[in-house]
This record gives structure tokens, C-alpha cells and sequence, in this order.
């Protein structure tokens, strides 16, 4: 974090799908093949003295019972127990990480095993990244992992109302922010990424998390924030004015992000390729910014040369989950989009953003100054069932009449 603070632990999002356990110097092995254990947790001894300083360890002996495994050994005897649970296996599965130590002892015990391979006729031939074999599991959320993405929206949803009601000219975004995380904290969660509030023409940053800006009236504030609970999380943003009311072209750039939104979710269906509710929100957008002259063109070409990226240059949304950007391969090996299925979990996050110096790309026209500095997102987390999209996160407004309320 900086010198001598360190950052609070976080613990990898794979292993713990796997263990529920967020101690960190901890290996897990699954080793089906074996005669004796075939799941092998490795973990920090206790140890009184570094406890003292530094937190409660599981342990060795307590791990076991608590985490349903196999078998448990202290951290330091990976090394020399691995081979015995490598020999046997045809193939190894592993996600190279940033431990660097851990990278070279796989790498270690796999290439004395090969180079034994031809006496013994066993031993890994091949590895494979985990973290690919465990997408499409993480990928459909099961029903207690349902349960906390649930609460972690219904503190998020408390919180946005909150920001909705105490915003007002003459107050700063941070103050915004900080009653916000507060709400997340007193709920047991934090906050899923760093916050963005977003006043006036910082909401044209797409990533903006200083916070620093005083609200004027006749600004739109844009918030995305969200609550991480018990690992998983939530990720939602509204757009409102400070004031009380959307100017005329706020209204008209709100309403247009809203259409589009909204065809977006309707897209969102057991089935249907993963591209579509992008391509929904992008046409609704571009064929909106034509009727307002703010491109000009036949739609499809637009599209194809991607001119709307000056206005909407990022994706309509994500999968969702322990992380927020969560896992999900989207692609096929032949570049088909992978469809929807029942148990996803996807952010629906179109948006429009006029930057105060916007320049227009070739062939485009100049947009008029009273277009310029306006920001618009409007985020929403959506559960794709049998019956199609429910929105998780419909309890924060986002009706223009009823942001005016």
C-alpha cells in the first residue's frame, strides 16, 4: 500500500470457489487419481509468535475438519510431498500467477517427472490453465452463490438511494461517496471497487475516482458504485441531476441512454449469443445520436466503422460474480459468440459521454456546446432465469420522472 502498510489481504478468486478459505500462503491440489487423498490443502502452521502480530491462522490440524478435505499440511512440505501427488496424473492443470515461487516449483517438479516419463510410463505430459477449466462453472452461479450476490445488491441499493437523497448543490462527491461506503461497511461488505461520483463533466471519465469536485446546480451526477459482500459482488451506476431536474439536452441524452438500456436487458435471454444485448444498446444509440445530428450517416456503415465510439466507446456489460469483472469465456474457438445461460449473472451498462472538448472524428460534425460536458451511464445487474432477465437491481430508480421526484 505504501512503504511499510500492506494492503489487506484479498484472497484469489479461483481458490476460494474451490475452498471458501482466504488465508493467504495456501495451495489446494485435487488429485482424483490418488489411492489415499484426493483433496490436499497446504497451509501456514500456527504459529503464537507471528500470530501475535499479524492475525489468527487456521492451522493445520483445524483446517481439515472445517474445510472438508482430505488431507492438510503445513506450506513449507509442498515441495516435498508434490511428486506424490503429480506422478500418477496424465496431465496437470495450473494457472500461472503472479508467486513466481510457486510458478518455478510446478515447473520444477513437471520437467523431472517428464524426464522420467519414458521409465515409468506415468507423470504429467501436459499442463492446462486452470483458470479456464473453472469458467464455465463459475460462469453459472448456484443458488448460495445467488444468495450473497443478493445481499451484496440489496446493500448497494440502500446506498444509491441514500446518495439520490442527500446530493445536493454545494456538496462534494467524496462526501457522496463516503456516506455511501459507510452504508457498505455498516452491512458487514465493502466496497466492491473504488467508487465513481461523478459530477457535471467528470462524469465523461469512465474511470474518474477523485471525487474531489464541489456539485453545482445543473450538473448530473453519476454514480457506479457497489458492495462487495462475503466475496461477491454487486456493480451499479445511476445518472441523476443534482438539482432536481435534467435540462433539456440532459433529458433527451437520458431518456436515449434509458431506450437503450432497456432493449439491452430485453436481449439478455437463455440462448442468445453473448454480442447481442451489445449490439441492441449500440444500434439504439447510434440510430438516436443520427436524429439528433450529432452523427451523421447510414446506420449500418457507422456501426461497421464503429463511429459511435466517439459518444459510447465502451462494452454494454460483464459477467458478474467474486469478481466484478467475473469469469466467462465469451468466444468459441470459431469466433462465435457463447450464448447466455440460465445462472449468468451480467451488468447491462450502456451509456453516452459528450467530452467538454470532444472533437469530432472525419467525416462527423461539429456538436454544439450545449450537448458538451454531459456524461450519462445508467448499470444494472441482471439474472438471466428460464422465464428470461430479472433484474436484481430494480429497487434504485431509474425512471426519468422519478429521478425529477
Amino acid at each position: 500500500m505504501h512503504h511499510d502498510v500492506d494492503h489487506v489481504f484479498r484472497q484469489d478468486s479461483d481458490f476460494y470457489y474451490l475452498t471458501g478459505f482466504d488465508e493467504p500462503g495456501a495451495v489446494l491440489i485435487l488429485a482424483p487419481h490418488h489411492e489415499e487423498h484426493r483433496v490436499i490443502l497446504f497451509v501456514r502452521p500456527k504459529d503464537k509468535e507471528k500470530e501475535t502480530w499479524s492475525g489468527r491462522r487456521l492451522g493445520v490440524d483445524a483446517a481439515k475438519a472445517r474445510l472438508g478435505v482430505d488431507a492438510v499440511f503445513p506450506i513449507q512440505e509442498l515441495d516435498a510431498k508434490l511428486d506424490d501427488y503429480l506422478k500418477a496424473a496424465d496431465r496437470l492443470y495450473y494457472h500461472f500467477g503472479p508467486n513466481q515461487s510457486l510458478n518455478a516449483t510446478l515447473l520444477k517438479h513437471w520437467q523431472k517427472l517428464l524426464a522420467t516419463y519414458a521409465k515409468r510410463g506415468t507423470g504429467p505430459v501436459a499442463i492446462e490453465d486452470a483458470h479456464l477449466l473453472l469458467q464455465p462453472w463459475r460462469r453459472v452461479k448456484q443458488p448460495e452463490e445467488l444468495t450473497l450476490i443478493r445481499e451484496a445488491i440489496a446493500i448497494s441499493v440502500k446506498a444509491h438511494n441514500h446518495a439520490r437523497e442527500i446530493a445536493r448543490p454545494g456538496r462534494y462527491e467524496y462526501e457522496v461517496q463516503a456516506e455511501m461506503e459507510h452504508l457498505f461497511r455498516l452491512a458487514g461488505g465493502s466496497p466492491a471497487y473504488p467508487s465513481i461520483v461523478a459530477a457535471g463533466d467528470n462524469a465523461c471519465i469512465l474511470h474518474y475516482v477523485e471525487n474531489q469536485r464541489q456539485m453545482q446546480a445543473g450538473d448530473l451526477l453519476l454514480i457506479d458504485a457497489g458492495c462487495c459482500y462475503q466475496y461477491y459482488n454487486a456493480d451499479i451506476t445511476r445518472t441523476f441531476p443534482v438539482g432536481g431536474r435534467f435540462s433539456a439536452e440532459q433529458r433527451i441524452l437520458y431518456e436515449l441512454v434509458l431506450e437503450a438500456q432497456l432493449k439491452a436487458i430485453a436481449a439478455v435471454q437463455p440462448g442468445n449469443p453473448f454480442n447481442t444485448f451489445h449490439d441492441a444498446a449500440t444500434r439504439t444509440i447510434t440510430t438516436g445520436l443520427v436524429d439528433l445530428g450529432l452523427l451523421v450517416g447510414d446506420i449500418d456503415t457507422l456501426i461497421e466503422e464503429k463511429k459511435h465510439k466517439a459518444f459510447f466507446m465502451h462494452g454494454t456489460g460483464h459477467f458478474l460474480g467474486l469478481d466484478v469483472h467475473d469469469s466467462g469465456i465469451l468466444r468459441n474457438p470459431d469466433k462465435t459468440w457463447k450464448p447466455f445461460q440460465v445462472g449468468n449473472v451480467v451488468t447491462v451498462e450502456p451509456g453516452i459521454y459528450i467530452s467538454p472538448d470532444y472533437e469530432p472524428v472525419e467525416g462527423q460534425p461539429q456538436v454544439p456546446d450545449r450537448w458538451k460536458g454531459i456524461g450519462i451511464r445508467i448499470e444494472d445487474d441482471v439474472l438471466i432465469t428460464i422465464a428470461g432477465p430479472e433484474v436484481l437491481t430494480a429497487g434504485v430508480p431509474k425512471a426519468l420522472t422519478d429521478l425529477e421526484d
